[in-house]
């Protein structure tokens, strides 16, 4: 092998390498909905979650918001998603202007149709203190962004534009209560249950 066919060897080598090195990166690089980027992973106490799915809630024919859920692993089914253990995220990145009686109407709305009466007296505090934090925000914008984090061993943290929100709901209970207004039997929108499972069919939603 000549000097000249040695160089070219050692470039098209070179390049083949930088691609390699280049994949990943185009790989987590997340998805879109709705015009909203969304992370592959999140980080919640310590632990690197993966994205399960994500969609659009609507309202009639509105957008209202994004929701994205995220796990230490994946999960097809709501048992699953209910019973996984380590920390959990759903972050809701708002698409329109809202009231918080409206917002808060629809989130209290969702824990009713999906909870068990004896699991709802259980957790009466937490559902009070919970109603109650929508009173603490006048209006969320379009853009806003709130956070749903479960921690292990501390609770239920919410957060909105980054700021936490009160104080941590200690009950796992409460947190399930919480993804059951997006995947429970009566869930708030369908096709949004459908899509935070990661149902390939709901892809279309992602643009």
């Amino acid at each position: 092998m000549n000097w000249i066919t040695a160089k070219r060897a050692l470039l098209t080598g070179v390049a083949a390498s930088c691609m390699v090195l280049a994949a990943p990166a185009v790989q987590a690089a997340g998805m879109e909905v709705a015009g909203v980027k969304l992370d592959d992973t999140a980080h919640v106490a310590n632990t690197e979650l993966k994205l399960n799915g994500a969609g659009i809630r609507y309202k009639a024919i509105f957008k209202v918001y994004v929701a994205a859920l995220y796990l230490t692993s994946k999960k097809a089914t709501v048992p699953d998603v209910l019973a996984s253990q380590g920390p959990r995220r759903v972050t809701i990145v708002m698409l329109r202007d809202l009231s918080n009686e409206e917002f808060g109407r629809g989130f209290m709305s969702g824990i009713q149709q999906n909870t068990e009466k004896s699991e709802k007296m259980k957790l009466t505090g937490q559902f009070l203190r919970f109603g109650e934090l929508f009173a603490s925000v006048p209006e969320l914008k379009k853009g806003d962004v709130m956070v749903l984090d479960w921690i292990p061993s501390v609770g239920s943290v919410v957060s909105l534009n980054g700021k936490r929100m009160g104080e941590p709901y200690p009950d796992i209970a409460f947190n399930n209560a919480l993804l059951r207004i997006w995947l429970g039997e009566s869930p708030v929108d369908k096709s949004l249950k459908k899509a935070m499972l990661g149902e390939t069919e709901e892809r279309s939603n992602f643009r």
